[in-house]
């Protein structure tokens, strides 16, 4: 393979084509695989540019420093990567190690992995991002982001540090410390499947992490720190450390949303913990240290402004294994949740305290417990005869007080996700393809029933 002379020194290892951006200049080079470390910049101030792409072909850096500034608007920028400061696609493999990121402008992110077969690998490095619509790290339309020890900090509105949108795809990170500033900005937003372990995720003004659609998150001992204190949306009255929910904008395919934690600890500085509407929802909890410092419920499933009204509430299963907890649970008359606690759990608390609302189907088994804080009305109960202390409350079970100190057999609440595009509908979700045309086009399906505007989501800002 021939070597072409460079202008500059790149930090980096390439095979095949390669478009580069560097301070201000684009020029296409073929080099050898072998690696050259350097202190180099690439930098890009061009709407809608990047400061690197790489499409279809392997890449390595090592050792850069990356800015971009310039503006994009949209779903371009959300869906297919315009504007970002590195971006991968069509089936490349990237490869990103002690590098930093630095963003300034509206819908610019700071690593972006695009499409089926498209691979990021990021470690020990650094990503700032300071404009709205500005995730740390993006991905869509199935692509994959693997992250190891990263340190990233957004500021702008809607601006998650670990985001993604239509398409979805697949993310790991292990290790590192996530932090988000700006409203409407978690630190996890996901509509994708994601994976977190031994990190650290802290959000200052939204929620922790939300899941939309059939997507999920999975927390291996991470520490989760949510003060969800502003709103990006007129939708929901609630604060909440987590929210479950589907927004009928077409970016999440209709299914269970998945939310499992295990050790670690998530600690909420406002209201609600867990919050589910217009969606069914699977949370999985074991081990977890959870501490509520705000005066909210532990969870609450209701319908909000996503939906169509009165098929909108939220339904839930919720498994707790050896786990402790604490608070209230609210479930309205349109929502449905069915509580496991195995494994020597215990639940402290009251569930519908104000009288029976919608379905709860509570199962105490191997040596967990209930003890109430106020009475309580559910539909259905299952446990042995020394799981419940009433602790001078009544227990209400489909209409009739439960006696202390008996066992019961109850059947769980069936779940059906009655979510769709507002219309009865279920929405229209592409593929992980790029849609035919030039980058930026958008995949039918992409428009709400009737050419309305697609309900705002907590990380829009448009």
């Amino acid at each position: 393979m021939k070597t072409k002379a460079l202008s500059k020194l790149m930090a980096c290892t390439v095979v095949g084509s390669l478009i580069f951006a560097g301070c201000g200049e684009t020029a296409t080079t073929e080099v050898t695989s072998e690696s050259v470390d350097a202190t180099e910049t690439y930098s890009n101030d061009e709407d809608g540019g990047h400061a690197i792409e790489v499409s279809g072909e392997e890449a390595e850096y090592n050792n850069i420093n990356v800015s971009k500034t310039g503006e994009s608007d949209g779903d371009e920028a959300d869906f297919y990567g315009e504007n970002s400061a590195i971006f991968a696609t069509d089936g490349a493999t990237l490869t990103l190690s002690n590098i930093t990121v630095d963003t300034n402008g509206t819908h610019a992110n700071g690593v972006f992995s695009y499409g089926e077969g498209t691979t990021v690998n990021i470690s020990d490095s650094t990503i700032t991002t300071s404009g709205n619509c500005s995730g740390g790290l993006m991905t869509t339309g199935g692509g994959t982001m693997n992250a190891t020890n990263l340190t990233i900090d957004t500021t702008g509105n809607s601006s998650a540090t670990i985001r993604s949108d239509r398409g979805g795809g697949t993310v790991n990170v292990e290790g590192g410390t996530y932090t988000t500033s700006g409203k409407g900005s978690p630190a996890i937003y996901s509509t994708a499947d994601i994976t977190v372990s031994n990190a650290t995720l802290n959000s200052n003004a939204s929620q922790g992490v939300v899941v939309e659609g059939n997507n999920s998150v999975t927390l291996n001992d991470v520490s989760l720190n949510a003060d969800n204190n502003t709103k990006n949306s007129d939708k929901s009255d609630y604060y909440q450390a987590v929210m479950i929910y589907q927004s009928m904008s077409g970016d999440a395919d209709d299914g269970v949303a998945s939310f499992t934690m295990t050790d670690g600890s998530l600690t909420n500085a406002n209201e609600d913990i867990f919050f589910i509407t217009n969606t069914v929802a699977t949370i999985n909890l074991e081990n977890v240290d959870i501490t509520n410092n705000g005066d909210g419920v532990f969870l609450r499933a209701s319908s909000a402004g996503w939906g169509s009204e009165g098929s909108n509430g939220g339904q839930a299963d919720l498994y707790a294994t050896s786990q402790t907890i604490e608070g209230d649970i609210i479930v309205d008359e349109v929502s449905a949740l069915n509580l496991y606690l195995q494994s020597d759990s215990t639940y402290t608390g009251a569930i519908n305290s104000d009288g029976q609302s919608g379905d709860v189907y509570v199962d105490l088994s191997d040596g967990s417990t209930w003890t109430l804080t106020g009475d309580s009305y559910i539909t259905s109960l299952t446990c042995d005869a020394d799981s419940i202390d009433l602790n001078g409350y009544t227990l209400y079970v489909d209409g009739k007080a439960y006696t202390e100190g008996t066992a019961s057999t109850g059947e769980a609440i069936e779940l059906v996700s009655s979510t769709g595009n507002g219309d009865g509908v279920p929405g229209d979700m592409p593929g992980g393809q790029k849609p035919d045309g030039e980058l930026g086009e958008k995949p039918e399906g992409n428009e709400p029933p009737s050419g309305e505007k697609p309900d705002k989501k907590p990380d829009d800002n448009n």
